[in-house]
């Protein structure tokens, strides 16, 4: 299945690049630089190039066109293969792709609901939570054909109790990287908390419902590098672990580390534009190594090592 592999690791990079892009337009102001047209950018499909906040909407929403085409690419590929092993079926990729193109259509619908709003804050939320969701489904999909890892776990076995304590640390991820969506568009959350690793004196300006979201943020953050750091070291101690699972869960514990040095320095600089848009391509890097290595590991468990079935 390296044909449906290719194609879906194509799909996830895409898909994370679009996610990523996706905070460069909150964070640079140009969710609106379409104006409230959908599919069309101010009535036009390819807009004059003067404003740099419609360059990088209409950026955006090409990169959604071309997630939307790969993603359907991936559906119908594995749709035409499905009468191959491990393509349909409970545990097949077909499963978990055409989810992925439900979803993707539905984000892109939901993108549009956004457009027409005027970028509110909960259906900005929305359309970023079914996004990070979409994500999952991609990555299921892609190890379910052997890609990102999956022929080697599946090959490498592993423990169900390796799969649990990952897959928490990915649900925190999940949580926190959602909450952080929330935290940037919310009036006032970003800047609700001036100090570093407590929250210090909340400006007057700002309400006192902002200032409990950013915490709510911060000590899910907390949560979870400690948790990432005491399972990869776990995991990495007991034997008879995949060593893929082990490779991308340090991946994930570097990218723990690293998100939480960029946070320190986003608050400390007073919201570097930079820094806003590496703690979030970090952050959506840091869920999507979680959710990999907790999905690698579900695939890994129970399989017995290749030396234990000597005799």
């Amino acid at each position: 299945m390296k044909g449906l592999a290719r194609i879906g690791t194509a799909a996830v990079v895409l898909t994370y690049l679009h996610l990523v892009f996706g905070g460069v337009v909150r964070i640079t102001g140009s969710g609106m630089g379409c104006g409230d047209h959908w599919p069309r950018c101010n009535g036009s499909w390819i807009p004059p190039f003067t404003d740099t906040l419609v360059m990088i909407e209409w950026t955006h929403r090409l990169l959604a066109l071309l997630v939307v085409l790969t993603i359907a690419g991936f559906a119908f590929t594995a749709w035409r293969r499905r009468a191959e092993p491990d393509v349909a079926g409970a545990r097949g990729v077909l499963r978990p792709a055409a989810i992925a193109l439900v979803l993707v259509v539905t984000v892109a619908l939901l993108g549009m609901v956004t457009v027409k709003l005027g970028n509110s804050t909960f259906a900005t939320l929305a359309h970023w939570t079914l996004a990070m969701a979409l994500m999952a489904f991609l990555l299921a999909g892609t190890v379910r054909a052997g890609g990102l890892g999956g022929a080697a776990a599946r090959a490498e076995g592993g423990s169900a109790r390796a799969m649990r304590s990952i897959a928490a640390g990915a649900v925190i991820a999940f949580i926190t990287v959602v909450l952080g969506g929330l935290v940037a568009k919310y009036p006032g959350a970003n800047v609700a908390c001036p100090g570093f690793p407590l929250c210090g004196d909340t400006p007057a300006s700002v309400a006192a419902g902002a200032s409990h979201i950013q915490l709510t943020h911060r000590v899910l953050a907390y949560l979870l590098f400690f948790h990432a750091l005491a399972v990869t070291m776990a995991v990495g101690r007991r034997a008879g672990e995949s060593a893929m699972v082990r490779r991308v869960l340090r991946i994930a514990a570097v990218l723990v580390v690293v998100q939480l040095v960029l946070g320190a320095g986003m608050v400390l600089m007073q919201l570097h534009g930079h820094l806003r848009m590496s703690h979030q391509a970090v952050g959506v890097a840091v869920w999507l190594m979680l959710f990999l290595a907790a999905y690698l590991a579900r695939v890994a468990q129970g399989n017995p090592r290749p030396t234990e079935l000597a005799p």
